[in-house]
């Protein structure tokens, strides 16, 4: 499988192609501000050809670029339905006073705009995606599986998990307590080798998350496990 992240926009959200091969049909996950040209630039690189964008949560710097990137190449993207409205106005989930930057910005949503609803398994680019709600974060966060022709396990969390930290919850949409709910029950039970490609910063393991992450320490494991 061929696997590409690149940050972008001012707060360095990171953009990923996913494929399984070089010269063929892909994905691109999280194109926040100004990941167009560079989204465009690795898929001209690798000869690919986007089908879908998906989003793990509706915050600015994971999305802005989408509705721009959809209709660059005609493709619908996938949100979860309670993090839908933010693509019009990405002030919304900021507080009042992030709300101020976004006054006066046009903002292009995507025209064939999906939602994913509940545990569902989206099938692209001749790979499988398993979705799992991921509330905590924003009352929309989702987590997107998929596996290599390998065998390895891979995990994109958005803002839900990183390397040695989680998602923030203080702004609209955010909850601590459904975010420990989430780690509890969609992270932890995962097998330690599960690669982790966050939303921001460097990729991770599971098993080095629950080894070092101070967040994830005293937790323990639902019964919802993981398959």
């Amino acid at each position: 499988m061929l696997v590409v992240g690149f940050p972008v926009g001012q707060l360095q959200a990171n953009c990923y192609v996913l494929a399984p091969h070089e010269g063929g049909e892909c994905v691109v996950v999280d194109p926040g501000q100004d990941a167009v040209e560079a989204a465009r630039e690795q898929l001209d690189n690798h000869g690919l050809t986007p089908v879908g964008v998906l989003l793990t949560h509706g915050h600015f710097d994971h999305v802005f670029s989408a509705g721009e990137l959809c209709e660059s190449y005609g493709i619908p993207a996938w949100v979860h339905p309670a993090d839908r409205y933010m693509l019009s106005d990405p002030g919304a989930a900021l507080g009042p006073e992030g709300r101020q930057l976004f006054d006066g910005v046009s903002v292009k949503v995507p025209g064939d705009l999906r939602e994913l609803s509940g545990d569902t398994v989206l099938k692209l680019a001749g790979m499988e995606f398993d979705v799992r709600p991921a509330p905590g974060h924003t009352g929309g966060s989702v987590l997107f599986g998929t596996t290599t022709e390998e065998g390895g396990r891979l995990l994109l969390t958005g803002d839900t998990l990183f390397a040695g930290a989680i998602g923030r919850t203080d702004l609209p949409g955010g909850d601590h307590e459904r975010m420990l709910e989430t780690l509890r029950g969609e992270i932890l039970p995962r097998p330690d080798d599960t690669a982790v490609l966050p939303g921001h910063g460097t990729t991770t393991t599971v098993g080095r998350e629950r080894a070092g992450n101070p967040f994830l320490r005293g937790l323990g494991t639902s019964d919802d496990a993981v398959d």
